[in-house]
């Protein structure tokens, strides 16, 4: 009886587990065993990697193969562990030697020919291998640049199954990962080529400060897509630890750019109306995948066109609203993806939409049925309503409007000033902040809480919306650079509340 032994990663969300892999060649006719709960992609590549084994020129022992995977209880899935998968069975018939994988990570996936491909998720099972305490990593060539963005261990690339084999003997170097090229901001609209419309804009700078939700009414062609589309355009770069993890979610939907794989600016996602609550929320067959509220942590989430949008898929924000994160259940356990982002929601008045509100057709009942999909425990989660409305004139006017550059100054500096009030919290921008240190460790003075306290005795307001409120307050006063929140801050982040969408 002969063992080899070999390791790999199991990813579950942006989360990773090392996989240890067990090979057994005993007596009995030749065959291939998997245990340890392989999915059917896993299953099949039992010939996938006796066929790569083979074609590298390498034998295939004749025995009974056993290859384990543990834990045992955990599922495997997906082709990540091909590599793991040869290496430990030429080990275990004494083709390589082990000193080498007694301490690496094995990631990719084997074609027939024995060609090396890339898989999704290899961020995070490198950031997993890392901190079991493995000291290097094999990894696809063409993933080098992703595997690259690690520190703290060894990363190689592997394009074919002989350069590893070469190199687990001693005979060979493999890829070691290029300096990774500085990521570039991708191109978007200025802020300055909005006409008009200076209660939107001052809106979307206090969305961007705080990290607050945003909804945008008015007619067609008024300028709500324009304006949140140049929201990104607003925020700051986003923190090392907040880019990997941003990387990682994207890494694991396969959809990280090969020249710059590190994502340092806000992410813009912005779904088709007709979107279902498994492309909303993540899921799908097997292993549950990122969804679009996922794909948008740490940047902005645009729901154009709300109101056509299944109510089904509207309520199914509620939590990740609330609790920044998504949990999708499977049978084999739960996937939890981060799911901490801006959203912004844009919205016709009614179905007809006019360009003046004078000139509606719709009758009351359906104008109140239209925007009747944003309930009212959706709508207590957005802190910003604004009602935009057309300008007779101003579009052909000469008048210098604030550009972008402009205004990310003033947000970036009242984002300095909430990252500093909070980092005892571990919290960078008001939007995050639970309300009971609004209420207890932060409290505002009795004269500044008065509008709230009487909005909240006159059952206009929830206790949740109050927090909100506060929270938004908060960035009106970093935005003017005061120390506390006054009564002025406090009246006009009511006023973004307690305004009608009619």
């Amino acid at each position: 009886m002969s063992l080899g032994r070999a390791f790999s990663v199991a990813v579950s969300g942006v989360e990773g587990q090392l996989v240890e892999i067990e090979a057994d060649i005993g007596q009995g006719l030749p065959s291939v065993h998997l245990v340890g709960r392989p999915d059917t992609t896993l299953q099949e590549s039992r010939d996938r990697v006796r066929a790569a084994v083979t074609n590298t020129g390498e034998k295939w022992p004749d025995g009974r193969v056993i290859l384990a995977l543990s834990p045992a209880t955990l599922p495997k899935v997906g082709s990540v562990y091909d590599l793991a998968l040869a290496a430990a069975v030429l080990d275990a018939a004494g083709v390589i030697p082990s000193h080498r994988l007694a301490d690496a990570v094995l990631l990719g996936e084997l074609a027939l020919d024995g060609r090396v491909r890339r898989v999704r998720g290899i961020l995070p099972a490198v950031l997993a291998a890392r901190t079991a305490g493995r000291r290097t990593v094999v990894v696809p060539a063409a993933a080098l640049p992703e595997a690259g963005l690690v520190d703290g261990i060894r990363v190689l690339g592997a394009a074919t199954l002989s350069e590893l084999m070469d190199w687990l003997r001693g005979g060979g170097e493999l890829a070691l990962p290029e300096a990774v090229p500085t990521p570039v901001r991708p191109p978007i609209g200025d802020l300055s080529e909005v006409v008009g419309q200076d209660e939107a804009r001052w809106a979307l700078e206090v969305a961007a400060a705080g990290g607050h939700h945003l909804l945008l009414t008015g007619p067609p062609g008024i300028g709500k897509t324009m304006l949140a589309q140049r929201l990104p355009g607003l925020l700051p770069q986003l923190r090392e630890c907040d880019s990997l993890e941003v990387t990682a979610i994207h890494s694991v939907a396969g959809i990280l750019s090969d020249d710059h794989p590190l994502i340092t600016a806000p992410p813009f996602v912005a779904p088709h109306h007709s979107t279902s609550v498994a492309a909303m929320v993540g899921g799908g067959s097997g292993s549950a995948r990122p969804g679009a509220v996922s794909r948008a942590h740490r940047g902005v989430l645009f729901l154009d066109e709300c109101a056509e949008i299944s109510a089904k898929v509207l309520e199914a924000l509620r939590t990740p609203l609330e609790e920044g994160e998504i949990r999708i259940a499977r049978r084999d356990g739960v996937a939890r993806y981060p799911a901490r982002f801006q959203l912004v929601l844009a919205a016709n008045p009614c179905p007809c939409a006019p360009a003046r509100d004078i000139d509606c057709i719709c009758a009351p009942l359906a104008r109140r049925r239209y925007l009747g999909k944003l309930s009212g425990p959706l709508m207590d989660r957005i802190d910003l309503t604004v009602q935009m409305h057309s300008q007779a004139a101003g579009a052909f006017s000469g008048d210098e409007v604030e550009s972008s550059e402009v205004v990310r100054a003033r947000v970036t500096a009242a984002r300095t000033a909430a990252a500093q009030r909070w980092s005892t919290l571990n919290m960078s921008t008001n939007a995050e902040v639970p309300g009971h240190v609004l209420r207890q460790q932060f409290r505002l003075p009795k004269e500044a809480l008065a509008p709230v306290e009487t909005a909240l005795r006159h059952g206009r307001m929830s206790a949740r919306g109050a927090d909100r409120a506060i929270r938004v307050a908060w960035t009106v006063c970093d935005l003017r650079g005061g120390d506390c929140p006054s009564t002025q801050d406090v009246l006009q982040a009511l006023n973004f509340r307690q305004r009608g969408i009619a």
